[in-house]
């Protein structure tokens, strides 16, 4: 419980990262002089939101009796549905078939991205670990 509490936390002010520094750049950037309190608040929660499920589903790669690929797929079926919902709801993508089609031609490369990041990541930590082990043993 306690582990679902942090990586909610967690989530939730990655989300309200995103959100501020998409805020900077849409006003220093795009030269927006002021926010619709509407648009604003619909877009801080949906990101809010994003963030909280993101880093809460990756508590399937904990669950030790599935597979590899079996945990990747729950947790890509289960925040592809979420994000795609989310999406749709706020506004990010356009309740369309063009819209759908795009967006999940940007959503997969980043997702494919991210998890071959964490894999290598984790990976590397792994054997971190069994060369300490390695060298403790001689």
């Amino acid at each position: 419980m306690k582990r679902l509490l942090v990586r909610s936390f967690v989530g939730i002010c990655f989300g309200a990262l995103v959100m501020v520094l998409t805020c900077f750049g849409v006003i220093g950037i795009g030269g927006v002089q002021g926010l619709d309190s509407e648009i604003f608040v619909k877009n801080a929660m949906g990101c809010l939101l994003c963030g909280w499920f993101f880093s809460t589903a990756t508590i399937l790669f904990e669950i030790e009796k599935w597979s590899l690929l079996f945990q990747t797929t729950m947790h890509f079926l289960t925040v592809t549905i979420l994000y795609f919902l989310l999406s749709f709801f706020v506004g990010w993508i356009p309740f369309t078939i063009r819209g759908l089609m795009t967006g999940i031609a940007i959503f997969l490369p980043f997702y494919a991205i991210i998890w071959l990041s964490f894999y290598i990541y984790f990976r590397y930590q792994v054997k971190i670990l069994n060369d300490g082990l390695d060298n403790r043993e001689k």
